[in-house]
């Protein structure tokens, strides 16, 4: 598939050149300046060695990592920025939230002590440093961090929840499940109260209370992976296994093949004995911590998310889903490296730590260090040919860079292990078609792709392939168009999927409809340099010369495949060629999906 993005690494390489240039804002002569470029190629922790701090330039440095989800070298810019000004409430605000965030606890913890010195109800100070206390078995002491905790929906809930754990380290069931009864909120407080109130009743050993508690946390989210769990493992301590397992495959059934789930299953049907839900109290506020965090991670607030996050890894070393979780923040803020080394620490016993082993190799990629990333990921596969999320990652990562020889193996591996395809393996077949296809195997690739549809009907991505591909030989044409144009109706905002109905209409010579569909395109993926490229060559067919340049033009300024811009700028010099004239050689058009 054609990229036509910067890459990752030169993003971050840009953004790094900013935030230190930024730093610089006011002192730094042009020799300075140059050499901060050449030292801001990577991975910036502050202002360079031997360049002078600014409190301006800190701060702006600061605010432009914030903005870029950066948020370890927000925390050190804003550091900088507050050893100038150490007086300053917001600074010391925001360099602690962000030193939190980043996992720099050692930091994060001074700060704290110095924040709740000044604001005696900072909640996030607070919570840090009863987290701390905890950790220390002073429950006293913790309790009193979080009495005077900051007001609002989340801080009640947080401290209210918190404070129960405390109370239940103490020994003392009933106070800990009063003082969760008074918490009263929005409606998604129901979840966190009546689970909390069953974790912390399953710790004492009122196993009937327990599962009244978890039902009714059921009852009110059935999509709660850790919910889920706690009633099916009450269920079946309860004697009740049957509904253990009802549950457990009803959840499979929205979510299929979670690992921590499957683990629970082989356990029930197994009849181990088990435990508490919970090895202890701490264990209790860590998971109250990971709720948190998780749901705030899922509206976007990254940056708290990860606070909460780390704070639950920080009482409980071994939550393999807080550590999932936080890694898919770091993910999404695309910060990979600090990604790695948060998934590196999920347990070894953990059944997420497969999972958390294939991410590693995935991040590696999106670093572009392909052969770190292929050799993970090898392993992996080598170790377990049938586990598919392992080959499908190996698979897509060699794919992606066009290694479709080894993709096509990667794939032919793990589909040699299903006995009997099943509408879930429609992926494997449908990415191993495509290698296919990209390596001329066109009978092998139109199998894997009918197969995949067979799995799956009606799958877009398929559809659009399949179509497309079968459009460009000349094959089948009357099925294949009604492929690409179910394909659109299944994905009508889909710029690729359009355009393959557009660039579909002008092979086959109609060239007015091609016009309709590939502005249509234009419109949804505006910095598309193929599609630019296509619907110049439409506009040419038609006659609207004109347009058709500037179309052409547009594509050329759109970062191109090198190997498509010499017959950019050929067609841009010189147009099509007349009928009968001798075709320069054409870009190979785009084929969409995977």
């Amino acid at each position: 598939m054609t990229t036509r993005r910067l890459t990752r690494s030169a993003r971050r390489g840009k953004l790094a050149c900013s935030v230190a240039l930024l730093a610089l804002v006011a002192l730094a002569a042009p020799q300075a300046v140059a050499e901060t470029q050449a030292q801001a190629i990577g991975t910036v922790t502050g202002t360079p060695e031997g360049l002078p701090i600014t409190l301006s330039g800190s701060y702006l440095a600061g605010r432009l990592a914030g903005q870029s989800n950066d948020i370890g070298n927000a925390a050190a810019f804003f550091g900088e920025a507050l050893l100038v000004d150490p007086g300053n409430p917001f600074l010391l605000d925001r360099t602690f939230v962000l030193k939190l965030a980043n996992g720099d606890l050692a930091e994060a913890l001074e700060l704290a002590e110095r924040l709740k010195g000044e604001q005696a109800d900072h909640f996030l100070a607070g919570l840090m440093l009863a987290v701390e206390e905890m950790r220390a078995g002073n429950y006293a002491k913790a309790g009193e961090y979080l009495s005077d905790g900051g007001r609002g929906p989340l801080a009640e809930l947080a401290s209210g929840l918190m404070s129960a754990w405390l109370l239940a380290a103490r020994g003392e069931t009933d106070e800990a499940l009063a003082r969760i009864s008074r918490l009263s909120g929005p409606s998604w407080y129901t979840v966190f109260v009546t689970y909390h109130s069953g974790l912390i009743q399953d710790q004492a050993g009122r196993a009937a209370e327990a599962e009244d508690n978890f039902r009714a946390a059921y009852e009110a989210d059935r999509g709660a992976l850790r919910v889920v769990n706690a009633y099916a493992l009450s269920l079946y301590r309860n004697g009740d296994k049957d509904a253990a397992l009802k549950v457990l495959d009803d959840f499979n059934a929205m979510l299929p093949n979670h690992p921590g789930l499957l683990a629970t299953r082989r356990k029930v049907e197994a009849g181990e004995t088990l435990g508490t839900i919970v090895r202890s109290p701490e264990v209790g506020a860590a998971e109250v911590l990971y709720g948190l965090g998780a749901a705030i991670g899922r509206d976007g607030g990254e940056e708290l998310a990860a606070t909460f996050l780390q704070l639950s890894l920080h009482l409980d070393e071994e939550a393999d889903v807080a550590a999932i979780a936080l890694a898919g923040l770091f993910d999404r803020m695309g910060r990979f490296e600090r990604s790695i080394e948060v998934l590196s620490g999920v347990p070894d016993t953990s059944p997420l730590k497969r999972d958390a082993e294939i991410q590693v190799g995935i991040n590696y990629n999106a670093l572009e260090n392909l052969e770190e990333s292929r050799a993970h990921l090898a392993a992996l596969v080598e170790s377990d040919p049938s586990d598919l999320d392992a080959v499908t990652a190996l698979g897509n990562v060699l794919r992606s860079h066009k290694l479709f020889e080894e993709a096509e193996e990667a794939y032919s591996k793990g589909i040699a292990t299903i006995s009997e395809p099943q509408p879930q393996h429609w992926t494997i077949y449908y990415y191993r078609g495509i290698c296919r296809e990209r390596l001329k195997k066109w009978d092998q690739a139109e199998a894997d792709f009918r197969l995949s549809l067979e799995l799956s009907p009606d799958q877009p991505l398929v559809l659009n392939y399949l179509g497309y591909s079968l459009v460009d030989q000349g094959l089948k044409l009357p099925e294949a168009l009604d492929m690409i144009r179910k394909a659109v109706e299944l994905r009508p905002r889909d710029g690729y999927i359009v355009d393959s109905l557009g660039w579909a209409y002008y092979k086959l010579h109609r060239y007015e409809d091609a016009v309709v569909e590939l502005e249509k395109a234009v419109e949804l993926r505006p910095q598309d340099s193929v599609i630019n490229d296509h619907l110049g060559d439409a506009y040419w067919k038609v006659g609207r010369r004109l347009e058709a340049r500037f179309q052409w033009n547009h594509a050329r300024d759109l970062d191109p495949e090198p190997e498509e811009l010499p017959k950019i700028l050929e067609k841009i010099e010189n147009g099509l060629p007349e009928p009968g004239e001798a075709p320069a050689a054409k870009a190979e058009p785009k084929q969409n999906g995977g």
